[in-house]
């Protein structure tokens, strides 16, 4: 393929997103409690998710009728080919279920295992992040770049707290270290959001733990096509399937790094 095609498919892909989007918005005042089942102990999920994921899985088919999907509900075969679709329906679920109204889509497309389209819709907003591997990153057709602050004491960063109680100790650390060094954190609950708001300026950086591929494979690319740079905690490339994912304007990356890789209390 070519980046004419990548552009192409990113294009047929918008207005599958915008129709899943204005369903999942429609539905965020029927939401009750008999229509949540539990999902883990602390993770919930209601029929919205996988309604949305049958309306994905069946318009991206039609657009890539030989491709494979990596989906969080499972409602399609999970089949990894060389073209797969990774789909989040929902990510920002427990905000979508308060009524919080900061929910996404994400769709990213892997050929021959790296990422080359990625879209994120802010569903509540009708805000479209979208980038193809070589195109640049757009918001709603208009190109959007990372900041250019090149230091923490002026960088807001995002993070979340993984549902591992386990882990708290250590992330309370580094939250520590952090908040000493940066103008502010914020935790809004999205990653895919948190990835696109690094890619569009708003943030400085990013980073998370405990995360799936369908939570960043398409937020991650947006950050890299406008001029961001992203890694796992140990400044490697395996951030979609490794579990852990640092996204920055690429100014403040090292520094950000440091305090996630120091040991002792800085």
């Amino acid at each position: 393929m070519k980046h004419k095609d990548y552009q192409s498919i990113c294009e047929q892909v918008i207005p599958l997103a915008k129709s899943t989007g204005s369903f999942i918005k429609n539905e965020l005042q029927k939401v009750e409690t008999t229509q949540i089942i539990a999902k883990e102990a602390n993770s919930l999920v209601s029929y919205v998710d996988k309604t949305a994921e049958e309306m994905l899985v069946e318009g991206l088919s039609k657009i890539l009728p030989e491709a494979g999907f990596i989906t969080e509900e499972s409602t399609t075969i999970q089949n990894q080919k060389s073209i797969t679709w990774v789909v989040d329906p929902l990510d920002g679920t427990n905000n979508f279920l308060h009524g919080i109204p900061h929910f996404a889509i994400s769709i990213g497309c892997m050929i021959d295992g790296q990422t080359m389209i990625g879209l994120v819709e802010n569903v509540y907003y009708g805000e479209t992040f979208y980038a193809w591997k070589g195109g640049g990153a757009f918001l709603d057709g208009n190109p959007i770049r990372v900041s250019t602050t090149t230091s923490l004491a002026g960088s807001i960063i995002a993070t979340g707290f993984p549902y591992d109680r386990s882990l708290v100790p250590s992330l309370l650390k580094v939250l520590g270290r952090l908040l000493k060094k940066v103008r502010g954190v914020r935790r809004f609950g999205a990653a895919a959001l948190d990835l696109v708001n690094v890619a569009a300026g708003r943030l400085e950086g990013y980073y998370e733990t405990t995360l799936n591929a369908w939570d960043v494979t398409a937020g991650a690319l947006i950050v890299e096509e406008a001029g961001g740079k992203v890694t796992d905690y140990e400044g490697e490339e395996n951030f979609i399937f490794g579990g852990n994912i640092i996204a920055t304007n690429a100014q403040i990356h090292n520094q950000l790094l440091q305090i996630l890789k120091s040991d002792g209390d800085q």
